[in-house]
């Protein structure tokens, strides 16, 4: 089965970008290529670093892995190759899935919700965003979790600059602040 948001995207918005921005080829049309997930876990603790996991796994559909510390830094009392965070990369399906239910479903559950940041873009059109709390999906049972703890969500896009990967997240309907 086809998502709803790759179906929009080849129908609608291919079109438009080769209206709006005189491409030729349609393999120069931006496209978001993955979407990243990423927890930094603030303890060693075994049980927070599983729990992580399994929440991350539950939002994204998808098994995550842990990330590791390449170094050692006797400030933060990090040893090298101790677990730092978990991290998921989704791509395909499973990525517009995943966008889907953060529009539709994720955003409109954030109190006072007045929509996210144009400034978080970086100069090859990528944006990146930060989630406070992991209550907003669905997909997690407020009794279940340990902790609340937030979430960085970076979406990859084959944008050459922020204007186009603007226009491309606003075409697949991303809530940016008037």
């Amino acid at each position: 089965m086809i998502q709803r948001l790759k179906k929009k995207y080849l129908d609608s918005i291919v079109p438009k970008f080769q209206e709006q921005f005189l491409y030729k080829n349609i393999h120069q049309v931006p496209r978001i290529n993955k979407i990243v997930l990423n927890r930094g876990i603030g303890s060693q603790n075994t049980k927070m670093i599983e729990s992580s996991l399994k929440e991350l796994s539950l939002i994204a559909g998808q098994k995550g892995v842990v990330t590791r510390s390449k170094k050692a830094i006797a400030g933060f009392k990090i040893r090298n190759n101790m677990p730092v965070g978990v991290c998921v990369t989704l791509r395909g399906d499973r990525m517009y899935g995943f966008l889907d239910r953060l529009i539709h479903l994720a955003f409109p559950r954030i109190r006072d919700f007045q929509g996210i940041q144009i400034k978080s873009f970086d100069q090859r059109g990528n944006y990146s965003l930060g989630l406070e709390e992991q209550l907003m999906f669905p997909e997690i049972e407020y009794d279940k979790i340990d902790q609340i703890q937030g979430m960085d969500i970076s979406i990859v896009t084959t944008a050459k600059n922020q204007e186009e990967g603007l226009t491309l997240l606003k075409e697949f309907g991303l809530p940016f602040k008037a």
